[in-house]
């Protein structure tokens, strides 16, 4: 029996982008908890910018070692973009806010606010049309966690919340990219020739804040910078771009809608944060808006056939 969503001809296991995109989230969604257990032993913008200086050795070992498609001369910009919004930008902004004194927990639900501003950026950029119900359901679901980030927040937005906002304005920005280009590059070597673009800033920084910071290696500072670099900066686009080239930009970004329910999730477990009847009201409401968005009808630009897999040759 035939399965399009299933298996391929020639025997490789796919998935669908959305199933794509949700093991994007999953794996992002362990990046605040990991941050906090990295600021144990090491300053925000350390743990930002080192995290893409280390994960660009296996992306270029990649690269060099799995043939595939090169960038065209339109995605080199792209990529700069990809580069500030995701490998530097949003690492380093959402750092400082866990060191500013937001937990991961209401880190987690200002993020929520992601995958509005992603659905924004593939209105501009990556030929995509919503339908007005996709638009009332991301705007449901970014109430909820706005509304959540308030309560929670005593009413008003601190210092450590603008550096949240401003950091889920580059991640939108280099999600879309990433996304978009995505459709032809494949999701592996999009964040791939990222990394490798990023590597002549980020290595220096790198090298002269740890001669400048005198880090403290714990276990938890390991732990959470290993995952960093590994997880959120390098294996966990795969899926993500991925996911966003097959099923959409603004489609894939409201996935994400669910990252701030499984952080607060992991938080409690990994950090000992208290998770209330409140979180599991907007948790239900967010995951109700998060069905709709994904039966929602999206328009999009056509494209050259799609590159990504979830081998690397992709």
């Amino acid at each position: 029996m035939k399965n399009d969503d299933s298996a391929t001809d020639d025997g490789r296991i796919a998935v669908t982008g959305t199933g794509l995109a949700a093991l994007g989230v999953l794996a992002f969604s362990f990046t605040f908890p990991a941050n906090v257990l990295a600021l144990d032993g090491l300053p925000p913008a350390l743990i930002g910018v080192g995290r893409c200086a280390v994960a660009a050795l296996p992306a270029g070992l990649l690269l060099l070692a799995v043939p595939g498609p090169a960038p065209r001369r339109g995605d080199w910009a792209g990529l700069l973009v990809v580069v500030g919004g995701v490998l530097l930008g949003y690492p380093v902004l959402t750092s400082l806010a866990l060191a500013h004194g937001s937990s991961s927990a209401h880190a987690a639900v200002i993020i929520g606010l992601l995958p509005g501003a992603t659905a924004v950026c593939a209105l501009a950029r990556g030929g995509e049309r919503p339908s007005r119900a996709f638009w009332l359901a991301a705007a449901a679901g970014a109430v909820c966690v706005t509304g959540f980030a308030l309560v929670r927040g005593g009413g008003g937005l601190g210092a450590a919340d603008l550096l949240l906002l401003a950091a889920l304005v580059v991640g939108a920005a280099g999600y879309a990219e990433g996304g978009r280009i995505a459709r032809t590059l494949g999701g592996p070597r999009v964040i791939s020739w990222a990394l490798v673009l990023a590597a002549p800033v980020a290595l220096p920084a790198t090298f002269a804040m740890l001669a400048d910071a005198g880090p403290h290696w714990t276990g938890r500072t390991v732990a959470g910078f290993a995952y960093l670099t590994f997880g959120s900066s390098f294996l966990g686009f795969f899926a993500w771009y991925a996911g966003m080239a097959r099923t959409g930009i603004a489609r894939a970004g409201q996935v994400q809608l669910v990252q701030p329910l499984l952080t607060l999730a992991w938080s409690a477990l990994l950090l000992g944060e208290h998770v209330d009847a409140l979180t599991a009201g907007v948790a239900v409401a967010v995951l109700v808006c998060v069905g709709v968005t994904q039966r929602a009808r999206i328009r999009r630009a056509p494209v050259p056939a799609p590159a990504e897999r979830l081998d690397v040759a992709a």
